[in-house]
């Protein structure tokens, strides 16, 4: 199997070496992820400017762009195979409920999706310990299952796992997507300049974290698999809209 990696935390990113690492002993890997820190970058492409396409001493490969354009640069030009599996990560914090609509990481699986490729989006759900073994394998599981059982059609699934030791998860659950509270305020500052400056406020907490939710499977200590679709069409609202159209 041929798998295309890449992030939103940079190349050098501890959770990107390790998953590397663990898939590197069933599949052909190749890295290609942005050159700095793109978290929040959600599905953005560089049209403004080019891109350049540089290779780190770890043999990853970089780019001065966003997840979205990693993926999109390596599928469409860089590759001269269409790879079996794009796998975003492993995110070092969660990418839950109302967190997809802004991640690099969902977007990077994102747009191996909209390729024509299955894709996997990982996080850790914690910005603390740092278990990325346990994600990595979670991963390696996920990736066995996958060559076992191939998809009849390509997937993007969003994948949360519980930052805690490999033995000490209680399972994997199928989810849907939980809803967060809406964000904290920006937080007004001051530079050194004297200028006045607003940092993006910390994300609410969850809303919706009912059973059946990604929110309720970390917080029970188990993997949570969200499948996600890129369909925006409100289907309740057609209708309605069309008589309030035609009024």
């Amino acid at each position: 199997m041929r798998i295309l990696l890449s992030n939103d935390d940079g190349y050098f990113a501890p959770g990107l070496a390790v998953l590397a690492h663990t898939l590197s002993n069933i599949a052909d890997i190749t890295v290609v992820a942005p050159e700095r820190d793109r978290s929040g970058a959600s599905n953005s492409l560089t049209l403004d400017r080019p891109l350049m396409l540089r290779q780190a001493h770890s043999g990853f490969y970089y780019v001065n762009g966003t997840p979205t354009d990693c993926v999109h640069l390596a599928v469409t030009g860089m590759l001269d195979h269409l790879p079996d599996m794009v796998i975003s990560g492993i995110n070092h914090g969660a990418n839950m409920g109302d967190d997809t609509i802004y991640s690099g990481t969902v977007a990077a699986a994102t747009e191996g999706f909209l390729l024509g490729v299955p894709s996997i989006a990982v996080s850790l759900a914690s910005f603390s310990e740092g278990n990325f073994e346990c994600a990595a394998q979670v991963v390696l599981n996920l990736v066995r299952r996958v060559m076992a059982q191939p998809f009849s059609a390509p997937m993007l699934l969003n994948v949360n796992v519980p930052d805690i030791p490999y033995a000490a998860l209680q399972g994997t659950e199928i989810t849907r997507l939980g809803r967060r509270h809406k964000a904290e305020p920006v937080v007004k500052s001051t530079n050194p300049r004297g200028q006045t400056v607003y940092w993006v406020g910390a994300a609410g907490s969850a809303q919706d974290a009912g059973e059946g939710t990604d929110f309720s499977a970390v917080a029970r200590q188990r993997v949570s698999i969200t499948p996600l679709q890129m369909d925006l069409t409100q289907f309740s609202q057609l209708a309605p809209l069309r008589d309030w159209w035609q009024a």
